[in-house]
């Protein structure tokens, strides 16, 4: 009976064959036993398919499918194939050192089972496994492509060389986005962005507690609240019903107060306008007032807040939008400074867009029969709270 032999090309022999050259026969199964364990070969694929050939009880560089290491050599022209036989049942370490920037797909010779593909560039080394798992379709596993950082394959995070915690990694149930990491070539970035089924995936960097997101020693602007501080020294009284501006001095070399007063009986008006950041959402926005109370009394004052917005072309002849009102009650002391809570969201008129003019008009509503505030309220500024969705204004 003859000998028979491994899809690897290890000789199987038979009983009473291979008289006088058992020792010779042997030793060559070891040599390729020895190359399927850490054997290198370097192929050049520079054909489309490149079969990797068995070379049966050779232990020599041409029994190609029997080396763990294979090294892809050559300048390839076009997206490349190479192949393996059906039977073949083992792992290989494979680098893509061909030249050429096109696909190299490795897989079995015939068959629809998995294949494992470098990507037209990739000159990575990937470790590979061929299961012979389908007489007909077997597949190919890139084992790289299916490492998952769930316990119990790595556990839930990777140590440093002193075997402290480095890097946490945590799972979401129905996952669809992650991670890309891209390196660049000079002059360039590396990149870490956002990727996966989702549309508009944010990128989000989270620091612990009261921790600041920073480059370098720098904290990074986030987009979110902003405030934009206007003096009344920035605002007018309207022409009809104008609050009316005025000094109150301390004491002399002290704090000196440049306020707009608002009468206690009559409703009383002041604007300013804004060409409102670039980086602002175009969305609602909220309010504080700084104030001081012109007499002693300790009701309730209440101010009162509206907008519009105005783009190239608009006529400012048009009406504010809905006001939001806040009340404060009077601190008892004059010349004492008084912040009221923040307003609650105020819609600005006219559909905000970019570049806008945004014209503001604050009133005290002392018509209202629960400003019962007695003193004139000495308007020192606003805090305008808006939202931003860039990082700047460019």
């Amino acid at each position: 009976m003859a000998s028979t032999y491994t899809p690897l090309g290890v000789e199987l022999m038979a009983t009473g064959e291979n008289a006088g050259t058992w020792g010779t026969k042997t030793n060559t199964g070891l040599q390729i036993i020895e190359q399927i364990s850490g054997g290198y070969v370097s192929i050049a694929i520079t054909s489309t398919p490149t079969t990797l050939a068995v070379s049966d009880g050779a232990a020599t560089d041409a029994n190609q499918v029997a080396h763990r290491i294979i090294e892809f050599t050559g300048s390839i022209g076009e997206n490349t194939v190479v192949t393996i036989p059906l039977d073949v049942q083992t792992f290989y370490i494979i680098k893509n050192a061909s030249s050429g920037s096109y696909t190299v797909q490795f897989k079995y010779v015939t068959g629809s089972g998995s294949s494992v593909t470098w990507a037209a560039g990739d000159k990575s080394t990937k470790i590979i496994y061929a299961t012979a798992n389908d007489g007909t379709n077997p597949d190919l596993v890139d084992v790289g492509a299916g490492l998952s950082l769930t316990s119990p394959n790595l556990v839930t995070g990777i140590n440093d060389v002193a075997g402290n915690e480095l890097m946490k990694v945590t799972s979401t149930a129905s996952a669809v986005n992650e991670f890309t990491i891209a390196n660049a070539a000079s002059g360039n970035g590396p990149i870490l962005s956002t990727t996966g089924g989702g549309t508009n995936v944010d990128l989000n960097l989270n620091p612990k507690g009261s921790g600041v997101l920073k480059s370098g020693t720098a904290a990074v602007k986030i987009a979110g609240t902003e405030t934009i501080w206007v003096p009344a020294q920035a605002m007018f009284g309207t022409t009809t019903n104008g609050a009316d501006a005025q000094a109150v001095e301390t004491t002399a070399t002290r704090p000196e107060l440049k306020v707009l007063d608002f009468d206690a009986s009559t409703a009383e008006y002041a604007q300013f306008s804004i060409a409102m950041p670039k980086s602002w959402n175009l969305g609602t926005v909220t309010y504080q007032v700084f104030w001081s109370p012109g007499n002693t009394n300790t009701d309730n004052c209440i101010f009162g807040l509206q907008g519009l917005a105005c783009t190239e072309g608009d006529t400012a002849d048009a009406v504010f939008g809905t006001a939001q009102e806040v009340t404060d009650a009077g601190i008892g002391t004059v010349e004492d400074v008084q912040m009221t809570s923040v307003s609650s969201a105020m819609t600005i008129a006219g559909s905000p867009a970019d570049d806008d003019i945004c014209f503001f008009q604050l009133y005290r509503d002392a018509a209202d029969g629960s400003d019962t505030f007695t003193g004139d309220a000495r308007l020192m500024g606003i805090k305008l709270f808006y939202t931003t969705d860039a990082a700047n204004d460019g």
